[in-house]
């Protein structure tokens, strides 16, 4: 019987390509630039289409808690979003045997909507004792379409103004549950690391806030954060890290409550395991250390 081949790596691809696709993630260049700038690196059994492709999310992959855990009960729920675009549409996962209230936390997409890989983080949260919610930013323009490059596109015409209030608005939905504690905690991917940045700066309801890799706020707004912050970095990601020492020294001058962890070796996205850039040791610590978090912040008294 053949054996499957190897998980690929970061380490399969050149550095300059792993760039290039980072900045095909996040609008910089469409998918032609990529596929033009990535013709440097094909070879004849990889070309550039190629190269995308396995640098691509598979989400089967990166599944870890199958949709239908008996474990689990989850649902698909819509809420008033009055400040933002009206009604938003969420995916809800809470352990199925749950007696008495729960924690929330929130859990905010990448750039791409509300895919596969942000539910099964989704219900991998739940499972550790949360109600965990998932709001889709692309509900105003009929939800993550099941196709990450339709989903990119789509996610660029969203006006983000509206888009951080239904953010905000899903916080508040989950904090009103009727069997949440009214504690709650947000954790945010890329995007959503930088939106679990504006909803600690938003809300001084919040009880605890995760960012991984995600643009920062102003540093005038540090003044405004009242949650510990629990901040997750990417060594290989100048992008997003050469924000970084202003807005810590805003956090410090404010006197708010933050750690930060930088992961060597590793590039931006390391957490998600449908693609390469996924980094095993540093992904699996990173998420102990907030579970961790999660559990000091919202589960004790």
């Amino acid at each position: 019987m053949a054996q499957p081949s190897p998980r690929m790596t970061a380490q399969d691809f050149d550095q300059e390509l792993l760039i290039l696709f980072d900045a095909y993630v996040h609008g910089t260049i469409d998918r032609r630039g990529f596929l033009v700038g990535a013709q440097k690196f094909a070879t004849a059994s990889m070309t550039a289409g190629a190269l995308l492709a396995a640098l691509s999310p598979n989400f089967a992959m990166g599944q870890q808690i199958p949709t239908d855990d008996k474990r689990l009960s989850t649902a698909t729920l819509s809420y008033p979003s009055t400040a933002g675009t009206g009604t938003v549409k969420g995916y809800l996962a809470k352990p199925a045997n749950m007696t008495g209230k729960l924690p929330g936390v929130l859990v905010v997409h990448e750039n791409r909507g509300l895919n596969p890989h942000i539910e099964d983080i989704t219900r991998r949260i739940a499972l550790d004792g949360y109600i965990a919610f998932a709001p889709d930013a692309l509900t105003p323009l009929g939800g993550y379409p099941g196709d990450e490059d339709k989903a990119r596109t789509l996610f660029a015409t969203l006006d983000q103004k509206k888009a951080t209030e239904d953010f905000v608005a899903g916080t508040m939905f989950l904090k009103g549950q009727a069997d949440c504690t009214g504690k709650v905690g947000v954790v945010g991917f890329c995007y959503g690391g930088g939106m679990a940045h504006t909803l600690a700066t938003r809300l001084p309801e919040l009880n605890a806030a995760v960012p991984f890799y995600g643009n920062h706020p102003a540093p005038e707004d540090a003044a405004k954060v009242k949650a510990p912050l629990l901040i997750h970095f990417a060594a290989v990601d100048e992008r997003i890290n050469a924000a970084w020492p202003g807005y810590e020294a805003a956090l410090k001058a404010a006197g708010a409550k933050y750690t930060a962890h930088q992961y060597a070796g590793t590039q931006h996205g390391f957490n998600n395991d449908t693609t390469p850039r996924y980094d095993a040791t540093a992904a699996k610590l990173a998420w102990e250390r907030t579970m961790a978090f999660f559990a000091q912040s919202l589960k004790t008294a």
